[in-house]
Protein backbone atom coordinates (compact mmCIF):
# COMPACT_ATOMS: atom_id res chain seq x y z
CA UNK A 1 0.00 0.00 0.00
CA UNK A 2 1.15 3.31 -0.97
CA UNK A 3 1.00 6.46 2.14
CA UNK A 4 2.60 9.50 2.43
CA UNK A 5 4.03 11.29 5.51
CA UNK A 6 3.29 14.97 6.06
CA UNK A 7 6.47 16.09 8.06
CA UNK A 8 5.21 19.56 9.02
CA UNK A 9 7.67 20.75 11.03
CA UNK A 10 7.97 24.76 9.62
CA UNK A 11 4.30 23.81 8.92
CA UNK A 12 1.90 23.90 6.43
CA UNK A 13 0.43 25.89 2.96
CA UNK A 14 -1.61 24.96 -0.13
CA UNK A 15 1.93 25.55 -2.26
CA UNK A 16 3.96 24.24 -0.43
CA UNK A 17 1.81 21.22 -0.26
CA UNK A 18 1.43 20.62 -4.19
CA UNK A 19 5.36 21.97 -4.53
CA UNK A 20 5.95 18.85 -2.32
CA UNK A 21 4.15 16.48 -4.23
CA UNK A 22 6.17 18.05 -7.81
CA UNK A 23 9.14 16.91 -6.27
CA UNK A 24 7.54 13.74 -5.20
CA UNK A 25 6.74 13.33 -9.11
CA UNK A 26 4.26 14.97 -9.99
CA UNK A 27 4.62 16.62 -13.45
CA UNK A 28 3.62 20.72 -13.49
CA UNK A 29 1.61 19.40 -17.16
CA UNK A 30 -0.42 17.08 -15.31
CA UNK A 31 -0.96 19.85 -12.98
CA UNK A 32 -1.83 22.22 -16.17
CA UNK A 33 -4.10 20.05 -17.73
CA UNK A 34 -6.14 18.73 -14.47
CA UNK A 35 -7.13 22.07 -13.41
CA UNK A 36 -7.38 23.16 -17.38
CA UNK A 37 -10.57 20.79 -16.61
CA UNK A 38 -12.43 24.13 -14.46
CA UNK A 39 -14.46 26.71 -15.96
CA UNK A 40 -11.68 29.40 -14.66
CA UNK A 41 -9.17 31.18 -16.40
CA UNK A 42 -6.48 34.42 -16.39
CA UNK A 43 -3.64 32.22 -14.86
CA UNK A 44 -0.85 30.59 -15.46
CA UNK A 45 1.08 27.72 -13.01
CA UNK A 46 4.73 27.84 -12.51
CA UNK A 47 7.54 26.30 -9.99
CA UNK A 48 10.75 27.07 -9.77
CA UNK A 49 14.15 25.78 -7.67
CA UNK A 50 14.49 28.08 -4.25
CA UNK A 51 16.97 27.32 -0.92
CA UNK A 52 15.52 27.53 2.42
CA UNK A 53 18.33 27.41 5.20
CA UNK A 54 20.40 25.58 2.45
CA UNK A 55 17.76 23.12 1.62
CA UNK A 56 16.92 22.88 -2.01
CA UNK A 57 13.37 23.13 -2.14
CA UNK A 58 10.44 23.21 -4.89
CA UNK A 59 8.05 26.20 -5.14
CA UNK A 60 4.65 26.69 -6.86
CA UNK A 61 2.99 29.54 -7.77
CA UNK A 62 -0.06 30.76 -9.15
CA UNK A 63 -0.06 33.64 -11.22
CA UNK A 64 -2.64 35.65 -12.09
CA UNK A 65 -3.26 37.06 -15.55
CA UNK A 66 -6.39 39.13 -16.30
CA UNK A 67 -7.88 41.26 -13.69
CA UNK A 68 -8.53 40.00 -10.17
CA UNK A 69 -10.84 36.75 -9.74
CA UNK A 70 -14.05 36.60 -8.40
CA UNK A 71 -14.86 35.77 -4.73
CA UNK A 72 -16.63 32.78 -4.32
CA UNK A 73 -19.66 30.84 -2.40
CA UNK A 74 -18.68 27.37 -1.64
CA UNK A 75 -21.90 25.90 -3.14
CA UNK A 76 -20.35 27.68 -6.62
CA UNK A 77 -16.71 25.81 -5.90
CA UNK A 78 -18.61 22.78 -5.27
CA UNK A 79 -20.82 23.00 -8.28
CA UNK A 80 -17.87 23.80 -10.32
CA UNK A 81 -15.72 20.81 -9.30
CA UNK A 82 -19.00 18.93 -9.71
CA UNK A 83 -19.65 19.55 -13.17
CA UNK A 84 -15.79 19.34 -14.27
CA UNK A 85 -15.07 16.41 -15.96
CA UNK A 86 -12.01 15.64 -13.10
CA UNK A 87 -11.05 11.85 -12.48
CA UNK A 88 -13.87 10.90 -9.43
CA UNK A 89 -11.04 10.41 -6.81
CA UNK A 90 -9.81 13.73 -7.56
CA UNK A 91 -13.23 15.20 -7.60
CA UNK A 92 -13.96 13.10 -4.30
CA UNK A 93 -10.73 14.43 -2.55
CA UNK A 94 -11.62 18.11 -4.08
CA UNK A 95 -14.64 18.20 -2.48
CA UNK A 96 -13.61 16.72 0.68
CA UNK A 97 -11.16 19.24 1.42
CA UNK A 98 -13.14 22.54 0.46
CA UNK A 99 -16.01 21.12 2.54
CA UNK A 100 -14.15 20.63 5.69
CA UNK A 101 -13.25 24.40 5.17
CA UNK A 102 -16.01 25.38 4.14
CA UNK A 103 -17.61 23.89 7.39
CA UNK A 104 -14.92 25.95 9.40
CA UNK A 105 -15.61 29.14 7.97
CA UNK A 106 -19.23 28.91 8.36
CA UNK A 107 -18.75 28.21 11.94
CA UNK A 108 -16.40 31.42 12.13
CA UNK A 109 -18.15 33.92 10.68
CA UNK A 110 -22.03 32.94 11.49
CA UNK A 111 -23.29 31.44 8.37
CA UNK A 112 -25.01 28.70 6.57
CA UNK A 113 -22.83 26.44 4.83
CA UNK A 114 -24.06 27.04 1.35
CA UNK A 115 -23.63 30.85 1.74
CA UNK A 116 -19.41 30.82 2.91
CA UNK A 117 -18.07 33.27 1.25
CA UNK A 118 -14.22 32.82 0.71
CA UNK A 119 -12.11 35.78 -0.24
CA UNK A 120 -8.23 34.52 0.11
CA UNK A 121 -9.10 30.98 -0.13
CA UNK A 122 -12.26 31.39 -2.92
CA UNK A 123 -9.25 33.00 -5.59
CA UNK A 124 -8.08 31.21 -8.42
CA UNK A 125 -5.15 30.54 -6.21
CA UNK A 126 -6.46 28.23 -3.78
CA UNK A 127 -8.62 26.74 -5.64
CA UNK A 128 -5.65 25.61 -7.35
CA UNK A 129 -3.72 24.22 -4.36
CA UNK A 130 -6.69 22.22 -3.21
CA UNK A 131 -7.34 20.44 -6.54
CA UNK A 132 -3.66 20.36 -7.23
CA UNK A 133 -3.16 18.17 -3.99
CA UNK A 134 -5.98 16.30 -5.35
CA UNK A 135 -4.21 15.63 -8.19
CA UNK A 136 -1.23 14.73 -6.94
CA UNK A 137 -2.34 12.49 -4.52
CA UNK A 138 -4.19 10.79 -7.24
CA UNK A 139 -1.45 10.52 -9.91
CA UNK A 140 0.96 9.00 -7.13
CA UNK A 141 -1.65 6.42 -6.49
CA UNK A 142 -1.73 7.32 -2.35
CA UNK A 143 -3.98 5.50 -0.30
CA UNK A 144 -3.42 6.91 3.11
CA UNK A 145 -2.05 9.75 4.29
CA UNK A 146 -0.36 10.80 7.57
CA UNK A 147 0.63 14.02 9.03
CA UNK A 148 2.80 14.94 11.92
CA UNK A 149 2.04 17.95 14.92
CA UNK A 150 1.16 20.80 13.87
CA UNK A 151 2.87 24.51 14.85
CA UNK A 152 0.62 26.55 16.56
CA UNK A 153 2.45 29.86 15.38
CA UNK A 154 1.69 33.22 17.07
CA UNK A 155 1.81 36.81 16.31
CA UNK A 156 -0.47 38.55 13.59
CA UNK A 157 -1.10 38.11 9.86
CA UNK A 158 -3.52 40.77 7.61
CA UNK A 159 -6.43 39.23 5.78
CA UNK A 160 -9.59 40.05 3.65
CA UNK A 161 -10.85 40.49 7.23
CA UNK A 162 -8.29 42.54 9.22
CA UNK A 163 -5.66 42.28 10.89
CA UNK A 164 -6.28 38.46 12.76
CA UNK A 165 -4.71 36.67 15.42
CA UNK A 166 -2.46 33.71 14.35
CA UNK A 167 -3.22 31.02 13.69
CA UNK A 168 -6.57 32.89 11.67
CA UNK A 169 -9.91 31.85 13.62
CA UNK A 170 -11.14 29.37 10.99
CA UNK A 171 -7.96 27.44 11.00
CA UNK A 172 -7.18 27.75 14.63
CA UNK A 173 -10.83 25.68 14.20
CA UNK A 174 -9.47 23.04 11.79
CA UNK A 175 -6.98 22.47 14.41
CA UNK A 176 -9.07 21.70 16.91
CA UNK A 177 -8.38 17.62 17.25
CA UNK A 178 -4.91 17.82 16.14
CA UNK A 179 -1.87 17.57 18.03
CA UNK A 180 0.09 20.23 18.10
CA UNK A 181 3.76 20.97 18.11
CA UNK A 182 6.00 23.14 20.33
CA UNK A 183 6.76 26.62 19.88
CA UNK A 184 8.80 27.44 16.32
CA UNK A 185 8.12 31.24 16.78
CA UNK A 186 6.19 33.93 15.02
CA UNK A 187 4.53 34.22 12.12
CA UNK A 188 1.43 32.28 10.18
CA UNK A 189 3.33 28.48 10.04
CA UNK A 190 -0.47 26.84 9.16
CA UNK A 191 -2.85 28.53 6.73
CA UNK A 192 -6.31 27.42 6.36
CA UNK A 193 -5.87 25.83 2.96
CA UNK A 194 -3.27 23.92 4.54
CA UNK A 195 -5.00 22.83 7.66
CA UNK A 196 -8.10 21.96 5.67
CA UNK A 197 -5.71 19.45 3.56
CA UNK A 198 -4.29 17.59 6.50
CA UNK A 199 -7.61 17.92 8.59
CA UNK A 200 -10.24 16.04 5.47
CA UNK A 201 -7.29 13.83 4.38
CA UNK A 202 -5.23 12.39 7.61
CA UNK A 203 -5.66 9.18 8.83
CA UNK A 204 -3.56 9.49 12.22
CA UNK A 205 -1.91 12.38 13.34
CA UNK A 206 2.04 11.74 15.34
CA UNK A 207 5.62 10.10 14.30
CA UNK A 208 5.92 8.58 10.66
CA UNK A 209 3.61 5.26 10.39
CA UNK A 210 5.89 1.88 10.01
CA UNK A 211 6.84 2.43 5.99
CA UNK A 212 9.80 1.66 4.00
CA UNK A 213 10.69 5.13 2.41
CA UNK A 214 11.47 5.78 -1.38
CA UNK A 215 11.07 9.30 -2.20
CA UNK A 216 11.21 12.81 -0.29
CA UNK A 217 10.12 15.83 -1.44
CA UNK A 218 10.26 19.97 -0.10
CA UNK A 219 7.90 21.98 -0.82
CA UNK A 220 9.03 25.96 -0.19
CA UNK A 221 6.56 28.58 1.46
CA UNK A 222 6.96 31.84 0.09
CA UNK A 223 8.18 33.56 3.35
CA UNK A 224 11.82 32.88 4.86
CA UNK A 225 11.33 32.81 8.23
CA UNK A 226 14.85 32.93 10.57
CA UNK A 227 14.15 30.28 13.12
CA UNK A 228 14.07 27.07 10.86
CA UNK A 229 14.10 26.27 6.88
CA UNK A 230 10.22 27.29 5.75
CA UNK A 231 9.70 23.55 3.93
CA UNK A 232 6.79 20.87 4.17
CA UNK A 233 8.75 17.34 3.92
CA UNK A 234 6.89 14.96 2.65
CA UNK A 235 7.68 11.06 2.81
CA UNK A 236 6.38 9.07 0.30
CA UNK A 237 6.32 5.00 0.55
CA UNK A 238 5.51 1.75 1.63
CA UNK A 239 3.29 0.44 4.33
CA UNK A 240 6.41 -1.09 5.94
CA UNK A 241 7.57 -4.43 7.46
CA UNK A 242 4.42 -4.32 9.71
CA UNK A 243 3.29 -7.95 8.09
CA UNK A 244 0.15 -6.93 6.74
CA UNK A 245 -0.98 -4.71 9.22
CA UNK A 246 -1.11 -0.95 10.24
CA UNK A 247 -1.14 0.62 13.61
CA UNK A 248 -3.24 4.32 14.09
CA UNK A 249 -4.24 6.66 16.82
CA UNK A 250 -7.84 6.71 16.86
CA UNK A 251 -10.50 8.05 18.62
CA UNK A 252 -13.32 6.41 20.68
CA UNK A 253 -16.26 8.89 21.62
CA UNK A 254 -18.99 7.47 24.31
CA UNK A 255 -22.01 8.57 25.58
CA UNK A 256 -24.94 6.74 27.39
CA UNK A 257 -28.90 7.26 27.01
CA UNK A 258 -31.72 5.98 29.08
CA UNK A 259 -34.63 8.02 27.82
CA UNK A 260 -34.36 8.33 23.80
CA UNK A 261 -36.61 6.91 21.40
CA UNK A 262 -34.91 3.52 19.83
CA UNK A 263 -36.49 4.70 16.07
CA UNK A 264 -33.93 7.64 16.16
CA UNK A 265 -30.92 5.19 15.94
CA UNK A 266 -30.98 4.28 12.96
CA UNK A 267 -30.84 7.64 11.85
CA UNK A 268 -28.36 8.84 14.26
CA UNK A 269 -25.87 6.06 13.28
CA UNK A 270 -26.30 6.95 9.33
CA UNK A 271 -25.49 10.53 9.95
CA UNK A 272 -22.25 9.55 11.77
CA UNK A 273 -21.38 7.35 9.47
CA UNK A 274 -21.86 10.05 6.34
CA UNK A 275 -20.08 12.27 8.33
CA UNK A 276 -16.86 10.04 8.51
CA UNK A 277 -16.75 7.95 11.38
CA UNK A 278 -14.84 5.11 11.51
CA UNK A 279 -17.53 2.71 13.23
CA UNK A 280 -20.47 3.65 15.17
CA UNK A 281 -21.65 0.70 17.72
CA UNK A 282 -25.13 0.47 20.12
CA UNK A 283 -24.90 -1.57 23.43
CA UNK A 284 -27.38 -2.58 25.71
CA UNK A 285 -27.00 -1.79 29.38
CA UNK A 286 -28.44 -0.66 33.02
CA UNK A 287 -28.16 2.10 34.29
CA UNK A 288 -28.60 4.01 37.70
CA UNK A 289 -31.78 3.60 38.94
CA UNK A 290 -32.47 0.00 37.37
CA UNK A 291 -33.06 1.91 34.02
CA UNK A 292 -32.13 -0.29 30.66
CA UNK A 293 -30.15 1.98 28.18
CA UNK A 294 -27.99 2.38 25.16
CA UNK A 295 -24.08 2.99 25.29
CA UNK A 296 -22.87 4.74 22.02
CA UNK A 297 -19.64 4.10 21.03
CA UNK A 298 -18.32 6.23 18.21
CA UNK A 299 -14.71 5.36 16.67
CA UNK A 300 -13.23 8.54 14.61
CA UNK A 301 -10.29 10.29 13.00
CA UNK A 302 -8.90 12.87 15.73
CA UNK A 303 -9.48 15.54 13.09
CA UNK A 304 -13.19 14.54 13.07
CA UNK A 305 -13.83 15.13 17.34
CA UNK A 306 -16.18 18.50 16.81
CA UNK A 307 -17.95 17.72 14.03
CA UNK A 308 -19.40 13.97 15.03
CA UNK A 309 -19.83 15.28 18.79
CA UNK A 310 -21.94 18.01 17.49
CA UNK A 311 -24.20 15.30 15.48
CA UNK A 312 -24.35 13.03 18.37
CA UNK A 313 -25.27 16.18 21.38
CA UNK A 314 -27.73 16.95 18.33
CA UNK A 315 -29.58 13.92 17.27
CA UNK A 316 -29.73 12.32 20.41
CA UNK A 317 -31.33 12.40 23.90
CA UNK A 318 -27.37 12.92 25.58
CA UNK A 319 -26.23 15.89 27.40
CA UNK A 320 -22.63 15.19 27.68
CA UNK A 321 -20.36 12.96 26.18
CA UNK A 322 -16.51 11.73 26.86
CA UNK A 323 -13.85 10.53 24.27
CA UNK A 324 -9.88 9.14 25.00
CA UNK A 325 -7.19 8.03 22.44
CA UNK A 326 -6.69 4.75 21.27
CA UNK A 327 -4.62 2.58 19.17
CA UNK A 328 -6.00 -0.14 16.32
CA UNK A 329 -4.21 -2.05 13.86
CA UNK A 330 -5.90 -3.16 11.20
CA UNK A 331 -4.61 -5.26 8.35
CA UNK A 332 -3.86 -3.37 5.30
CA UNK A 333 -6.77 -3.86 2.42
CA UNK A 334 -7.27 -2.16 -1.49
CA UNK A 335 -10.74 -2.46 -2.91
CA UNK A 336 -10.38 -4.34 -7.03
CA UNK A 337 -12.53 -5.39 -8.98
CA UNK A 338 -12.89 -8.82 -9.27
CA UNK A 339 -14.62 -11.10 -12.41
CA UNK A 340 -17.83 -13.86 -11.24
CA UNK A 341 -20.62 -15.58 -12.83
CA UNK A 342 -22.43 -12.78 -10.91
CA UNK A 343 -21.18 -9.86 -13.34
CA UNK A 344 -17.73 -7.85 -12.16
CA UNK A 345 -18.25 -6.89 -8.37
CA UNK A 346 -15.63 -4.94 -5.99
CA UNK A 347 -13.89 -6.80 -3.35
CA UNK A 348 -12.16 -5.89 -0.57
CA UNK A 349 -8.24 -7.43 -0.69
CA UNK A 350 -6.55 -7.72 2.61
CA UNK A 351 -3.15 -7.99 2.70
CA UNK A 352 -2.87 -11.15 4.42
CA UNK A 353 -4.47 -12.70 1.17
CA UNK A 354 -8.09 -13.05 2.17
CA UNK A 355 -10.95 -11.46 0.14
CA UNK A 356 -13.85 -9.86 1.62
CA UNK A 357 -17.13 -9.60 -0.74
CA UNK A 358 -18.47 -5.84 -0.34
CA UNK A 359 -21.95 -5.89 0.96
CA UNK A 360 -23.48 -3.16 -0.91
CA UNK A 361 -22.34 -5.14 -4.34
CA UNK A 362 -23.61 -8.01 -3.17
CA UNK A 363 -26.93 -6.25 -1.72
CA UNK A 364 -27.37 -4.70 -5.10
CA UNK A 365 -26.77 -7.75 -7.10
CA UNK A 366 -29.09 -9.61 -5.01
CA UNK A 367 -32.08 -7.00 -5.68
CA UNK A 368 -31.44 -7.45 -8.98
CA UNK A 369 -31.52 -10.91 -9.61
CA UNK A 370 -33.70 -12.09 -6.62
CA UNK A 371 -31.27 -14.34 -5.27
CA UNK A 372 -30.68 -14.81 -1.72
CA UNK A 373 -28.36 -12.48 -0.60
CA UNK A 374 -26.16 -15.17 1.49
CA UNK A 375 -25.78 -17.53 -1.84
CA UNK A 376 -24.87 -14.01 -3.64
CA UNK A 377 -22.44 -13.62 -0.60
CA UNK A 378 -21.01 -16.88 -0.71
CA UNK A 379 -20.80 -17.00 -4.63
CA UNK A 380 -18.85 -13.77 -4.57
CA UNK A 381 -16.36 -15.24 -1.86
CA UNK A 382 -15.80 -18.15 -3.44
CA UNK A 383 -14.84 -17.08 -7.27
CA UNK A 384 -13.29 -14.52 -5.99
CA UNK A 385 -10.74 -16.60 -3.91
CA UNK A 386 -10.32 -18.71 -6.76
CA UNK A 387 -9.22 -16.07 -8.88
Amino acid sequence: MKIIYFDCFAGIAGDMTVAALMELGVPLETLREGLALLPVSGYTLESSQVKRHGIAGTSFQVKLTGADQPHRHYSGIAAMIEAAPLKPRVQELSQRIFRCLAEAEAKVHGVALERVHFHEVGAIDSIADIIGVAIGLDYLGIERVYASPLPFGRGFVQTAHGRLPVPAPATALLMEGIPLAGDIGTGERVTPTGAAIVKALAAGFGPPPPMVPQRIGYGAGEKDFPELPNLLRLVLGEAGEARGVEPQEVLVIETQVDDMNPELFGFLMERLLEAGALDVAFSALQMKKNRPGTLMSVLAQPGDLEKLSRIILSESTAIGLRYYPVRRITLARRVEERATSLGTLRVKVLENGRVAPEFEECRRVALASGLPLLEVYRTVERETWQG
